[in-house]
Parts: structure tokens; C-alpha cells; sequence
């Protein structure tokens, strides 16, 4: 890639998770205007005629940098552009925005001069002046003449739909079976809406020339549009709120009930996500925030939440609570979707942040397409680039508009992957895809990410700007800023792994799964044996409910044409009139004989609930408090980096979260033995049952603090250990200050266990676990 190194230390340390083996690794750390590399020793030399890749494995863009701090004898600090050292530092550890942290350690025979040169040379690199700190970075990264030409020539993926042009979209419709929708051009230079794709879906009933006076009736433009047809007959529409200021006409008002109702439907239910059910982009924004700082610490001061606090802050930071939400909201539109023969209508006021996590989370449930890669790939790209949802404010790559600044998507990864730990047989794609898809946010390289519309993605592509003049309308024209073409690198899709992953990284994107049934054929376009449902298609036509707060209503104001002066409910100018109450009970009926609200499930003994037979079954969550977990791979894969620099290991002295992982393993062997033992002296018990992993069934036990860590994928068995003690483990060659003994401030997280983990120091009698402590702990090893 020509990159220029700007400074480099030999005889590095870098400390390995427990993915990458755990323990240490030597090499050399370079620091470039893109990134800080990290060569191993023994790295087999780069093949010149190999594709390039943008990060090796042990590699941390700078833009994904968001602290530095350095480690020296008995204390720590806090490194900026500004700052300067009085002690030569021995531990060098980067914050990530992607929850990771990377951990370096300083041999003794690294010239100081190295060490505090690349310090500071990181520290000022990877905050540089605003305004262009973003072009600066992707020009570095992407820039090169060599690199450019090896773009260009990039091939997009022909196994995904990318919903970029007309044929995606009718491709679209033809899988889904949605008879009576028809794909139109009306935005097709963004005349109508700047937000909106240049394709959306309507009825086939519904004109062009008509359906442009439906555009000024909604904010931004954004008038309802088909998503998703559930395999049951049932269609899923997108829309933002309507403008009661502007004054309706009767065609108006027929159009609009036309586009509503779809093609088949004679009832629309309108999802209102706004309000106190969904939490706002600011609050996703703070409980975000807040879980940051709750598993790396607060880096400024060292300071860490106690043991016995830890559970009850993850509780106070919310997150989990609006992932259960959003979960909540889906569910019960997908329990809407599956009765057949009725349009939902997701109506946000926007329509350009919890309408994409819905409809993208009722397509996840409902559609096993959407469970695999390459059909997740299309979903995000349809519901969210297409959709307009607005990456470029949210993730904030520049930080200068924290006011916008929301992890929306973050948010949306999260509930998949709950939903994926509760069903994994049931995901063609894996946690890793979700890791590896919520890592690339934080990498300003992709053009997924750093445009708010299509619209903005054309204009860069294209190099193309518009203007409006009365008589020609909306018009591209040719850019002749030259400081616009020339400076700027072509931005690959975030689609592309191969410029960021290697092959055996990307195998594990996916599992195999079942092959899914094809489709029984439609009835009508109906396929419903659902008895309440039947009732409900028997409605009056064009019967408008509104779900709030998990409760219907047919309020007389819930359309801008509904009149509100004489409370009779019948449309102003509209021989309609608004549906009975007596239909409502009906809805409530369908939501609660799924039981949405927090049920139990019945679990098995491994994979969590029981999974419907039906495959076009929704895949309904266990909301319950146990059943929720905490992403542990992706957000305390750094917490013990974090907090083990002010621990750091010795020759005679383990890690003290090693001592309390060894003893709460030797608690278990024995518990093991001695139940094995009872169950082989009584004649009537049953032999006992081989030993299982550790974390076989997490959700066994619902009292204490196991919850948080939810099953992941299946681990082989580990081969049996000896009585005897682990011979000590291996330390770095720089010690540091002393081990501080059973120092009770900093909190200690433990994950899964490995053959390889069982090397650890038997600890002395005075570190005693305590049972509060052992209850969060569900492993001996010491979690990444």
C-alpha cells in the first residue's frame, strides 16, 4: 500500500486474547499514517503478488484509536497530541472505539528513545486537526496509485442483491411472491425525496402521476413504500408522519388508502414506534456510553466498578432494556405479519432510525433468507443504505456533531445477535459476521457508512452535484471544484471482506444450516388458518388501526383525513368510515395468544428455547431478565486489557484474576468428584452424567450473575486435568511494579475455558474466592 512508517520500536511484546492463543508475542510496531502494524517475529514474508489487505491481524487503524495510555513503574497516564512523559514507559495500551484494546509491552532492551518516540508519534497521529481528518485518513489508506488501480478493478458481489437499480428490486419482489406491487422510477433523480432511494415499491393500482401528490403529505418526502410480503400474504410498509398542516384532496386521500391497503389487504394496522416504548437516538447514545466506560473503565482516573456492583450498572446503563424493546416492538409486528391478509405500517417520524431496526428485525425472525450472509447483506443493504438511515451523523467519523451522534446500528447488531444466541441452528451466519460487521463501523474506509442517503452516494461516486431551476426541476451536473475528484480515493463497500479479512477468517462467517422448505403455495394470496385472523380480513375495507404502546386503538385522528369535529369517525371526504371498536379485541386476541409479554419459553438442556417447527415461523425471543445476555465477545473482549496493566505479571506472582480462575476451577473438580462419587455408592441413582463443559447451559441457574454471559458456540472437550498444580505461567521480560496482592477495586470478568488456559500458578491460601465472586464466574479461563 506504500505506506510511510513514521516511527517503529524493536523487541515488542503484544499480548494475545484468547482467541488469538493468549500469552505474548514479539515482533516490531510500526506507526503509519493509517495505522499502527504490529509484525511478529517469525510473520512469513508478504507475497507481492498478493490482493492487498487494509489490516493484518495484529493491526489497529488509527481512526479506530480513541485513547492512548502508557504503563510505567507504579503509576499510569492518560497520553494526548499534547502531552510529555517524565518516565520512560513500559506498557503501551490503545483504546479502541470498537470496545477492543490492544496491549504492548517494552522489552528491556528497547531503546528508550524508540519507546517514547513512537508514543508520542502515535498520541499525535491519531487525533489529527480537524476539518479533514477523515480525507487524510482514507487517503493514506486508500490513496496510492496502486491501490486505486486495484479498486477500480474490484468486482461486486453477484450473490447479494445490492437494490441499487430497478432489477433488484423486482429480483426482490419475485422472491418474497408480492403480486400486485410494482417497482417505480418517480424519485429516480431524487425530485421527491432526497432521502429516499431512486426505486421504491407501490401498488400496481397507483400511477406515477398520482402517487406524486402523495410525497408533500409526509416529512422528508417519505410516503408509505412496501419492505417485506411475510409468506402468509401479509405486506410490510415504511413511512414517516404525516404533515396535518397541508390541506387534502379528495384524490389525495384515495391515493393514499391505495398505497396503505396494498394491493390484497382490506385492514392496515400503523405501528407508531415513537414515544416512551423505543428509546430516542439520545438514549442509545448514553446507555451506549455508559456501557463503555462500564467494561473498559474509566481510563482517566483507574477506576473500576466492585465486584458486587457490576451486575446491578449494566442494569443502569439501559442497554440491555432497549435491546429487549426493539426485540418487543418486532415481535409483535411479526406476530401481526403472520396472521395473513393485512398491511402493517411502520410510521416513525422520520423514518430513518427505529424503523430500520424494526423492519429489519421482523424480516430477521420471519425470513430465513435474511439469517444468511449473503441475505443479511441485502437486508442492510436494502433497510438501512437504501433506506436512508443516516450513518455519516450517527457514527460521526469527524466528531464535530456529537448532538447527531447515535450507535442506531450497534444497537440493531445487538438484538441479531441475541437473537442468534437464542436459535443458532437457526443462522446460516455467525457471531463472528456480526463482530466482524460491527468492527467495520468504526473504519471510516466504506461507503456504506459515510454517506446519510443514496443520493450522497451517487453524488460522490459519480463526482455529481445538482441544481434546481424552476423550469427543469432537479438536474446533475459535472463538479469542477478540482480539489473534489482528484484528492479523493474511490471508498470500496463494507460488503468487500477480502480487503479485510483473511480466507479462514471469512469461513467462519458462516455455518451450514438446514436447507428451508420451499414455500406452500398461496390460496388467494392468503395461506391463514389462523380462526382470529379470518375474523379480522372479515373487517370493513379499509379498516385503520393504530398499535401503541402494546395496546390497539381506531382513534378518530389517527389519519389527516379523519375528521375530529364531530366525533362521528367518518372520513372527511371519504365514503369510508372508521371500523368498529368491537374488531380491537380481535387484534389483542392474535398478540396474546403468542404471549409477547416477557414469557418463559420452554428451554432445553443446550441451545436455549425450542425453535418452531415451521420454518416461516417467527423466531420470537425470550425477553425474560436470564435469557438476556450481554454480547461477550464484543464488548469484554477488552476488559481485562483494560484493567490489567495496573496488574501486571511477574515470574513468582500470577495475575490475581488467574488465582481466582485456578480456585474457582478446583471448586468445580471437586463439587464433580464428590456428586460422581454420592451417585456411584447409592444403587438406585442412575449413573452419573459425563461431566460438562463449563458453560454448557448457562441459563440453568437464574439467580445469579451466569445470565450475562449466553452460550456460544460448542466447545470440544476438555482433556482431563491433573490434581497436581500448573507449573507457573511464563512472564515478559520487563517486570514492572509489584503485584498488589488481593487488591479488591479493580473487577474481574472470566469467559470460556480451553485446554490451553489450564497453566496457572496454584494461589496461596489468602486468595480465598469469595461465593459472590464465583457466582459471576462461569470458567476458569480468563476472558478476552
Amino acid at each position: 500500500m506504500c505506506e510511510c512508517v513514521l516511527q517503529r520500536a524493536v523487541m515488542v511484546r503484544k499480548k494475545l486474547t484468547s482467541r488469538e492463543g493468549r500469552g505474548w508475542l514479539s515482533g516490531t510496531l510500526f506507526c503509519t499514517h493509517f495505522r499502527v502494524a504490529f509484525v511478529p517475529e517469525d510473520s512469513p514474508k508478504p507475497d507481492d503478488n498478493a490482493d492487498p489487505v487494509l489490516l493484518g491481524d495484529h493491526d489497529v487503524a488509527l481512526a479506530s484509536i480513541e485513547k492512548v495510555v502508557v504503563v510505567g513503574p507504579n503509576r499510569t497516564k492518560l497520553v494526548s497530541p499534547n502531552s510529555s512523559l517524565k518516565f520512560t514507559p513500559e506498557e503501551l495500551v490503545l483504546y479502541c472505539r470498537d470496545m477492543r484494546v490492544m496491549c504492548f509491552l517494552f522489552d528491556r532492551l528497547t531503546p528508550d528513545a524508540q519507546v517514547l518516540e513512537i508514543t508520542y508519534t502515535i498520541a499525535k497521529t491519531y487525533q489529527p486537526l480537524k476539518p479533514g481528518s477523515v480525507l487524510s485518513f482514507q487517503n493514506a489508506a486508500l490513496g496510492s496509485v496502486e491501490m486505486k488501480q486495484f479498486l477500480s478493478n474490484r468486482r461486486r458481489d453477484a450473490h447479494m442483491n445490492w437494490f441499487e437499480s430497478a432489477v433488484d428490486w423486482e429480483q426482490e419482489l419475485e422472491r418474497c411472491g408480492a403480486n400486485g406491487w410494482r417497482v417505480s422510477a418517480v424519485n429516480d433523480r431524487f425530485e421527491m425525496s432526497t432521502s429516499l432511494p431512486r426505486f421504491i415499491v407501490v401498488p400496481q393500482k397507483v400511477l406515477d402521476t398520482e402517487l406524486k401528490k402523495s410525497f408533500a403529505h409526509f416529512n422528508d418526502g417519505r410516503i408509505p413504500r412496501w419492505c417485506w410480503r411475510h409468506p402468509r400474504g401479509s405486506d410490510l410498509l415504511r413511512m414517516s408522519s404525516f404533515q396535518n398542516n397541508i390541506y387534502h384532496e379528495k384524490d389525495d386521500i384515495r391515493n393514499l388508502e391505495l398505497v396503505l391497503f396494498g394491493s390484497l389487504s382490506s385492514l392496515c394496522v400503523v405501528v407508531e414506534l415513537g414515544g416512551e416504548e423505543l428509546p430516542s437516538p439520545s438514549d442509545i447514545q448514553l446507555a451506549h456510553s455508559r456501557l463503555r466506560s462500564l467494561c473498559l473503565g474509566d481510563i482517566s482516573t483507574s477506576v473500576s466498578v466492585p465486584d458486587d456492583k457490576w451486575l446491578s450498572t449494566l442494569e443502569s446503563t439501559h442497554w440491555l432494556d432497549y435491546t429487549r424493546s426493539c426485540l418487543r416492538k418486532a415481535s409483535e409486528v411479526a406476530c401481526l405479519l403472520r396472521s395473513g391478509h393485512l398491511t402493517v405500517a411502520l410510521q416513525e417520524a422520520e423514518d430513518r432510525d427505529l424503523s430500520c431496526v424494526v423492519s429489519s428485525l421482523v424480516q430477521v425472525m420471519c425470513d430465513p433468507h435474511c439469517r444468511t450472509q449473503k441475505g443479511f447483506q441485502g437486508l442492510v443493504q436494502k433497510e438501512w443504505m437504501m433506506g436512508g438511515h443516516r450513518f455519516y451523523n450517527r457514527i460521526n467519523y469527524h466528531r464535530d456533531n456529537d448532538k447527531e451522534e447515535a450507535p442506531v446500528f450497534l444497537l440493531f447488531l445487538d438484538c441479531v445477535w441475541q437473537l442468534w444466541s437464542q436459535y443458532p441452528s437457526r443462522f446460516q451466519l455467525t457471531d463472528d459476521f456480526l463482530l466482524a460487521l460491527h468492527d467495520s463501523v468504526h473504519l471510516p474506509l466504506f461507503n456504506s457508512f459515510l454517506s446519510n442517503c443514496q443520493r450522497e452516494r451517487c453524488k460522490r461516486s459519480q463526482n455529481l452535484t445538482q441544481s434546481y431551476t424552476p423550469v427543469n426541476g432537479w438536474r446533475d451536473m459535472l463538479l469542477t471544484d478540482s480539489s473534489s475528484d482528484p484528492c479523493d480515493p474511490p471508498l470500496p463497500p463494507v460488503w468487500d471482506w477480502d480487503l479485510q479479512y483473511s480466507r479462514q477468517k471469512q469461513m467462519r462467517f458462516s455455518q451450514p444450516v438446514a436447507p428451508t422448505p420451499p414455500l406452500q403455495p398461496l390460496l388467494n394470496g392468503n395461506l391463514n388458518t389462523n380462526p382470529d385472523s379470518h375474523r379480522l380480513a372479515d373487517t370493513i375495507p379499509g379498516s385503520v388501526f393504530l398499535l401503541s404502546r402494546g395496546s390497539f386503538s381506531c382513534p378518530s385522528n389517527l389519519l389527516p383525513w379523519r375528521s375530529t369535529s364531530n366525533g362521528s369517525g367518518v372520513y372527511k371526504k371519504s365514503h369510508r368510515r372508521a371500523p368498529s371498536s368491537d374488531n380491537v379485541p380481535g387484534l389483542e386476541r392474535l398478540l396474546k395468544a403468542w404471549a409477547l409479554t416477557d414469557y418463559p419459553h420452554s428451554l432445553t438442556s443446550n441451545s436455549g428455547p425450542q425453535g418452531p417447527l415451521d420454518p416461516y415461523e417467527p423466531l420470537l425471543p425470550v425477553l425474560v431478565g436470564p435469557c438476556m445476555g450481554l454480547w461477550r465477545e464484543c464488548y469484554l473482549r477488552g476488559a481485562l486489557h483494560a484493567q490489567a496493566f495496573s496488574h501486571p505479571l511477574s515470574a513468582n506472582h500470577p495475575h490475581p484474576v488467574e488465582r481466582l480462575a485456578w480456585e474457582v476451577q478446583q471448586l468445580k473438580d471437586k463439587l464433580t468428584q464428590g456428586s460422581a462419587g454420592s451417585d456411584s455408592d447409592s444403587p438406585s441413582k442412575t449413573p452419573a452424567e459425563p461431566r460438562r463443559p463449563p458453560d454448557a447451559n448457562l441459563n440453568q441457574n437464574t439467580n445469579n450473575g451466569t445470565f450475562l454471559f449466553p452460550l456460544s458456540r460448542p466447545q470440544p472437550p476438555a482433556v482431563a486435568r491433573a490434581t497436581a498444580p500448573p507449573p507457573a505461567s511464563v512472564a515478559p521480560p520487563r517486570p514492572v511494579h509489584k503485584d498488589n496482592g488481593g487488591n479488591n477495586k479493580h473487577t474481574f470478568l472470566f469467559g470460556h475455558t480451553s485446554a490451553e488456559q489450564q497453566r496457572y500458578c496454584p494461589p496461596p491460601s489468602s486468595y480465598c474466592t469469595p461465593p459472590s465472586k464465583m457466582n459471576k464466574s462461569n470458567g476458569p479461563s480468563v476472558g478476552s
